[in-house]
């Protein structure tokens, strides 16, 4: 709204609205309200089995912004350059959806199609994100190229569960990204030559953007040194 893109004729707040903040972490899953704030889920004990997305969440902006930005608005707001997104990905969260007509469950990968567009639709509501039970090893690591506060230039989220190996890029292009025939590549086993070599291909897979933070050359090449450190992380 501040820049002109959107001029609502009628505002909702949800802030009154029962169990929209709650966090759940009970029979191994962590259950988190739509308008649970970024710094609940920092602080929050029950959070402490997904430490990895205690530390994403952690490194968004500021206190001052984490303590009224809410999981369920960096998800519906759908920006390329947010850092829950790409650990929520990578983790295997799936956002809730609620209409007259019912619930629905979606993963991130499907709610996000594009800049600033989700499949959420006309009567839908994103009401709870749910994070299934933690995996063996997780990490998260932001790359910024301007100040200490700023969104990522490239963030990379990497998750290993036993031989399987999910990598999630943020904030180089329209949606997070993933390629699992090439993380297919890490069920040998992790180790310097095969973190190098999945670096080296996420940064030719990925078509990046240009901005403020960075050219689509530098995003390249910052990819494959953040994938590759992620991967290093996990073996």
């Amino acid at each position: 709204m501040n820049q002109g893109f959107l001029d609502p004729e009628l505002l909702l707040s949800l802030g009154a609205v029962d169990g929209l903040a709650r966090i759940d972490a009970a029979g191994g899953e962590l259950r988190l309200g739509a308008m649970t704030t970024h710094r609940a889920v920092e602080r929050a004990p029950a959070v402490a089995a997904w430490p990895a997305l205690q530390h994403a969440f952690r490194l968004v902006a500021s206190p001052r912004v984490r303590n009224v930005a809410t999981v369920g608005g960096v998800l519906a707001d759908a920006d390329y350059a947010s850092d829950p997104p790409a650990m929520l990905a990578a983790l295997g969260a799936r956002a809730v959806l609620r209409s007259p007509r019912g619930d629905r469950e979606v993963g991130i990968e499907e709610l996000i199609l594009g800049y600033y567009e989700t499949c959420i639709g006309p009567d839908e509501l994103l009401v709870e994100v749910r994070v299934p039970a933690p995996t063996d090893a997780a990490v998260y690591r932001k790359f910024r190229s301007r100040s200490s506060e700023d969104r990522p230039c490239v963030a990379v989220a990497a998750v290993r569960d036993g031989a399987t190996l999910r990598v999630v890029v943020g904030a180089v292009a329209d949606t997070p990204q993933h390629f699992p025939d090439v993380c297919a590549l890490g069920a040998g086993g992790l180790d310097a030559d095969v973190a190098t070599e999945i670096g080296r291909r996420y940064a030719e897979r990925i078509a990046p953007i240009a901005d403020a933070r960075g050219s689509a050359a530098y995003r390249r090449r910052v990819t494959a040194v953040e994938v590759r450190r992620a991967v290093e992380a996990l073996a």
